[in-house]
């Protein structure tokens, strides 16, 4: 497992980071909190030494089973949470969004209570969840400052979502000195905003880094969602359009050459290519896949040591993804949720339309 640095803050991530909703929630299947335990220890294991969870999960649930998972072994882990959604006076759902809360009495409240169930006195990574741009004020940064400057939090980031990622917030992440990382979904069949926000970390010069989740585009990169796949209710990859996933598929196939690398250094599944691409990208530094048992972290944790992409491999995903696959039907999926109205999508050049939810 290779390592990178977090923005400048010192703080180092695996390649490969553990995504945490998977346990403390039932939204990619049911397991037992021993399972859930085990499968985190799996993983700390195989070499995944970042591990990336929230409040919000399973309302606590997450951080509790994280926090039995890391005891004895909390030096060997880079941990990260989130704060800023109000599970407390508000009922979950389904998979809607909850109410969000970012004062400062609420906030230090929020933490000290990630803190008490993750069973540790400071976190690595202290990420705000799905902040909106005009929510995090001069107040709501200088609190995160504090905790940074008395060790409680070693390094700050902003994760945004929860559809593909709401851009004037990755674009303040980047901007604002306090942050070391802006968290967004990015994979190959989803690329913006994340190619956005590497664009202009790179044209600003900025330090911040960037943590790629849903790498395997809900399931179709790793092929855990096929034409023959039926998804229940509860599965989180269900709100997905049919559409959406007939594409997908098409797509899956334009890109086989990656399981075939073009050179003589091994082999790599589709999975593993997937993850492969976004770690091309200096600016990421963790990529956090949804392992859902031990085979996907046997297979997704090696990614980080299988062949990088050729120039001639990169250079065809670009051309590839410029004309969309060369399929010339709507996939449904064509919006970009923001919090300011779709100006700053369309201020950025992005062509998208933003949700109108």
């Amino acid at each position: 497992m290779q390592h990178r640095e977090l923005g400048n803050s010192g703080v180092e991530v695996s390649e490969i980071g553990f995504g945490a909703w998977v346990v403390g929630t039932d939204w990619w299947g049911d397991r037992s909190d021993e399972q859930a335990v085990g499968m985190v220890e799996d993983a700390l294991d195989a070499g995944v030494t970042y591990v990336d969870t929230g409040d919000v999960y399973g309302h606590g649930d997450s951080e509790e089973i994280i926090g039995k998972a890391i005891d004895g072994r909390r030096d060997e882990v880079t941990l990260s949470t989130k704060i800023g959604y109000d599970f407390y006076d508000n009922p979950q759902a389904g998979h809607g969004e909850l109410p969000k809360e970012l004062n400062r009495e609420y906030l230090t409240e929020a933490f000290e209570a990630s803190l008490d169930r993750l069973d540790t006195d400071y976190v690595d990574v202290l990420q705000l969840h799905n902040a909106d741009v005009d929510e995090v004020t001069p107040e709501v940064r200088d609190l995160l400052a504090e905790w940074k400057a008395d060790g409680r939090v070693r390094a700050l980031g902003w994760a945004l979502g929860p559809s593909i990622g709401w851009l004037a917030e990755g674009d303040a992440a980047v901007e604002y000195e306090e942050f070391d990382a802006v968290q967004t979904v990015f994979n190959l069949f989803e690329q913006e905003p994340g190619r956005h926000f590497v664009d202009t970390i790179r044209e600003s010069g900025s330090d911040t880094s960037v943590i790629a989740r849903v790498p395997h585009s809900s399931g179709l990169l790793n092929e855990q969602v096929t034409p023959d796949t039926v998804l229940e209710d509860g599965d989180h990859r269900s709100h997905r359009p049919k559409e959406w996933y007939e594409t997908g598929w098409e797509k899956v196939e334009a890109i086989r050459f990656l399981e075939e690398p073009d050179h003589a250094e091994g082999t790599r599944t589709m999975a593993q290519a997937a993850i492969r691409w976004l770690l091309a990208h200096d600016e990421v530094a963790s990529v956090t896949p949804t392992f859902r048992d031990g085979d996907d972290i046997a297979e997704w944790s090696a990614a980080s040591d299988v062949p990088s992409l050729s120039e001639a491999e990169y250079e065809r995903l670009d051309d590839l993804y410029a004309r969309n696959f060369d399929i010339d039907r709507d996939d449904g999926m064509d919006v970009l949720r923001t919090s300011v109205d779709g100006d700053d999508i369309e201020a950025a050049g992005l062509d998208k339309r933003a949700a109108s939810y």
